[in-house]
């Protein structure tokens, strides 16, 4: 017998995250297009690849060449964790990063 494996793509397993975790539909639109831009800011990338350093370059650049503020930052950043880091590496370096102020 011959199993299927499924691979579904990286941003349909974040949306189907949030959609368990009842967030809001508003709420699932952003966070997929902040985990876009980090992952085209890191030149497609995938998020298996990167690490506390990546996410830390992204939100500086956010902070320096983007002049966003810090609450926006903070959302970027949660939007990473809830939905890459959940399911890939980026988990384990939750507790390092700090949107820079």
């Amino acid at each position: 017998m011959i199993r299927r494996i499924e691979t579904r793509r990286l941003l349909d397993q974040v949306r189907e995250l949030i959609r368990i975790r009842h967030y809001s539909i508003r709420t699932e639109q952003v966070y997929v297009q902040w985990i876009k831009r980090f992952i085209l800011f890191h030149d497609k990338r995938h998020p298996l690849e990167m690490g506390a350093d990546e996410v830390t370059a992204f939100l500086r650049h956010l902070t320096v060449m983007r002049n966003v503020a810090a609450s926006t930052q903070n959302q970027a950043l949660n939007a990473i964790l809830t939905g890459a880091g959940s399911m890939l590496s980026l988990r384990h370096v939750a507790p390092s990063i700090r949107a820079p102020a």
